[in-house]
């Protein structure tokens, strides 16, 4: 009996100090805007992953069916009725998780597989570390190669990450509440510059091939600038930014000359009243003086390299170049802010910021202008007799894609587009129930680069006259410009009309010719051909890799063209 008591001892013991391993249930959060497309996808795979416990997509303020296909696919959507941004969904998931290991995975991705999937999540579920963070098979990413990489290098060189801002990773839900998740484009680079700083355990996991939608350059732009921002925020945070008691007078006045590029970029974009040419002479004379001084601050750093002794050279050369290499990078990135987006189409180099539109025409169609900037405008009412007319200034108007007379439908009310009027180039009058219906007030300013907000989701009527018909092109306004096709329509063999649109693939658009309506199915690079009586159609399609806010209605919203012969 006694050693039955004594085996039973023994077990109740084994029990009491024996630590079963834990069950860690799995979140995966999908952020997502305006991807109906892939986000179904995704979702699919990721329930293919037999440890994931819950899928939640953060349907980040999407004007297509994003919410609608990821609900059908199986997820839990949380949205958002405002686009907040990457950063924002991020942490909206991760706050309605319920597990104990997160996983991040992009709505975009094309070729996502269970075992990348796999891949990324492991190395967290078997102890190996806290933080997982992707690399994979692709081109070199522009912002990374360009932006985070040298600001990484410089400031935080211990990060030797392949792909620094991969965008998908996973953690310790417990790990992540000592991380500071950023608003927008920056939380990825945050997230590693936090983990490593605070001594989390980060991996990089490579997970081979993806393939992701490419971001047009508006995208890049706004990316690159958060990004920055991101990093220069934490090396300030973090101490990295160490400013030295003296700097010579070469690194002063390379700074000055610097500082006058900005000024001079600052003047042609934001003050109006100054003319065009005193900023371009303000930024070329500061070109001059940078360039002059930062030769003689190389060659003065040539002799002190001879002179300096081995056992401080890289003391003294970290205290007297990384100061000038610094400032020269923030001015660049305060430089690459001013400018903004840049989009080259049709012989037109559009440089855009934040309120005025900078414009240079590269090609060699004659012009009044070959170089101009657009906007801001100021909203007033339209006057008594004007209640069908809405005037624009012509900067406006090429902005939109209209010009004079042509039409636009406001909460099903059609009106008619004019110029502005004498003395107003910048005012922008809009009948009371138009401006009402836009959520605009009189005196708001709106900068060009908000038009297509302001006006998203209404429906333009552009015209082209000529001889022998008049076309009428119909699109609708999209909130920010996106991958489109240009397409160039001929009748009888001479060219009427060239302009862009967002397209769908093998999607069916209608064309109307008099009273013969017909419809084709688009296909990039591509054409089609209508006969019509003794008249030949043919619309010429073209990937040429550029972006566009006119988005054309498919068969079964409307026309895409009229044709009047």
């Amino acid at each position: 009996m006694y050693w039955f008591l004594v085996i039973i001892a023994f077990l109740l013991a084994g029990i009491k100090t024996q630590k079963p391993k834990k069950y860690q249930k799995v979140s995966v959060i999908i952020p997502a805007y305006n991807e109906e497309d892939t986000v179904a996808t995704v979702v699919g795979v990721v329930k293919e992953v037999s440890f994931v416990d819950e899928i939640i997509v953060v349907n980040d303020g999407s004007s297509d069916n994003t919410e609608a296909e990821a609900i059908k696919a199986g997820a839990r959507v949380i949205t958002h009725r405002v686009n907040k941004g990457k950063g924002e969904a991020l942490f909206t998931g991760y706050r309605k998780a319920e597990c104990d290991v997160i996983a991040f995975i992009d709505a975009d991705i094309h070729n996502l597989t269970s075992k990348k999937v796999e891949a990324m999540i492991m190395p967290i579920l078997e102890g190996k570390t806290d933080i997982t963070k992707t690399k994979f098979a692709r081109a070199r990413g522009r912002v990374t190669e360009l932006t985070a990489k040298p600001l990484l290098n410089f400031f935080f060189p211990e990060i030797t990450f392949e792909q620094p801002l991969s965008g998908q990773f996973a953690a310790r839900k417990e790990v992540l509440k000592r991380i500071n998740f950023e608003k927008d484009y920056g939380v990825d680079v945050g997230i590693v510059i936090d983990a490593d700083v605070l001594g989390i355990s980060i991996t990089e996991v490579d997970i081979g091939a993806i393939e992701h939608d490419m971001s047009p350059l508006g995208d890049l732009n706004l990316m690159a600038n958060e990004v920055v921002r991101t990093i220069m925020s934490r090396a300030n945070k973090y101490g990295r930014v160490i400013m030295i008691d003296e700097i010579g007078h070469f690194i002063r006045m390379s700074i000055v000359g610097l500082s006058l590029v900005i000024l001079g970029l600052f003047t042609i974009f934001f003050v109006s009243f100054v003319p065009l040419v005193i900023g371009i002479m303000i930024g070329v004379i500061g070109i001059i003086i940078s360039i002059y001084y930062i030769v003689k601050v190389i060659i003065k750093s040539i002799v002190m390299f001879k002179k300096t002794p081995k056992g401080n050279l890289v003391k003294s050369f970290i205290k007297i170049h990384f100061p000038l290499i610094i400032s020269i990078i923030l001015l660049l990135l305060m430089i690459s802010t001013f400018i903004g987006a840049a989009h080259f189409e049709n012989g037109v180099l559009s440089i855009e910021p934040n309120s005025r539109n900078l414009i240079i025409y590269a090609d060699d169609s004659p012009r009044g202008n070959s170089i101009s900037v657009r906007g801001p405008y100021t909203v007033d009412i339209a006057i008594e007799d004007e209640l069908d007319i809405i005037r624009m200034p012509g900067d406006a108007m090429t902005t939109l894609g209209v010009k004079e007379n042509d039409t636009i439908r406001v909460d099903d009310t059609v009106y008619t587009i004019m110029n502005a009027r004498d003395g107003e180039p910048n005012i922008l009058r809009l009948p009371k129930e138009a401006k009402n219906f836009l959520n605009l007030e009189e005196g708001n300013v709106i900068q060009n680069t908000r038009l297509k907000q302001v006006f998203e989701g209404t429906a333009m009527t552009h015209s082209y006259e000529n001889d022998n018909a008049t076309l009428y092109e119909h699109y609708t306004i999209s909130s920010r410009d996106v991958p489109s096709s240009t397409y160039e329509i001929f009748l009888d063999n001479s060219s009427i009309a060239y302009s862009t649109g967002i397209f769908k693939k093998n999607s069916t658009y209608e064309v109307k010719i008099d009273d013969f309506v017909t419809s084709f199915n688009f296909k990039k690079n591509s054409n089609v051909t209508f006969n019509y009586e003794n008249h030949t159609v043919e619309i010429l399609f073209k990937d040429t890799n550029t972006t566009s806010i006119k988005q054309v209605p498919r068969q079964s919203q409307g026309n895409f063209l009229n044709l009047n012969l």
